[in-house]
């Protein structure tokens, strides 16, 4: 359940966070409709097929003393993007959008884009690999939670875009990124403190 909960409340904050993918699914939905919004919003799971793996496998033939060192400093990366996700509260930003499939798109941004590597190479792949160890199941909760949150926050973000251009640079949409910051500076101090202690 630990995992579950860790897992959603950094999904539920990573949602939030502008990034590339978040503007594209932003841009698209105003500009597309909800539909296409949403179809980005899918990328994550899909984009992160390569990027996982990858991770694990330098992730899992590392010392403990070096994971903790990741974790350490996963978590110094969180505290970070949830500083700069409560300064950018209320900014608007805007994006490209080609022609071509909004799911493919949205992989494509997600696979460039270097926050799903440092993610899982220092926060999600320690967590990852500590929770799969214990027990296979707490590793799958993880992963559930993580994505489950992350999908589903993008994709009430596409659909509130797309109900209006006003609504991306209302004063509540403001303060639900800067709670989503401040989650993400909690969670990152979580981690730290985890590894800490080890």
């Amino acid at each position: 359940m630990t995992e579950f909960l860790l897992g959603a409340g950094i999904g539920w904050a990573a949602g939030l966070t502008p990034g590339p993918l978040h503007t594209l699914i932003m841009v698209t939905s105003i500009r597309r409709g909800f539909r296409a919004g949403a179809s980005v919003a899918l990328a994550p799971p899909i984009a992160d097929l390569p990027v996982v793996p990858i991770a694990l496998f330098l992730v899992g033939s590392m010392s403990d003393g070096i994971v903790r060192m990741l974790s350490f400093g996963g978590g110094l990366f969180v505290i970070w993007l949830g500083v700069i996700t409560v300064r950018s509260a209320g900014r608007g930003e805007d994006a490209d959008t080609r022609a071509g499939s909004d799911l493919a798109k949205g992989i494509v941004t997600n696979l460039l884009s270097p926050h799903p590597w440092l993610f899982w190479l220092t926060v999600g792949g320690p967590i990852l690999v500590t929770a799969w160890t214990a027990n296979p199941a707490r590793g799958l909760a993880f992963l559930a939670g993580f994505y489950g949150l992350l999908v589903g926050t993008k994709i009430v973000v596409a659909w509130l875009a797309s109900h209006g251009r006003r609504l991306a640079g209302t004063p509540w949409y403001a303060r639900l990124v800067a709670a989503s910051g401040m989650l993400l500076f909690g969670m990152g101090a979580f981690l730290v403190r985890d590894a800490l202690v080890g």
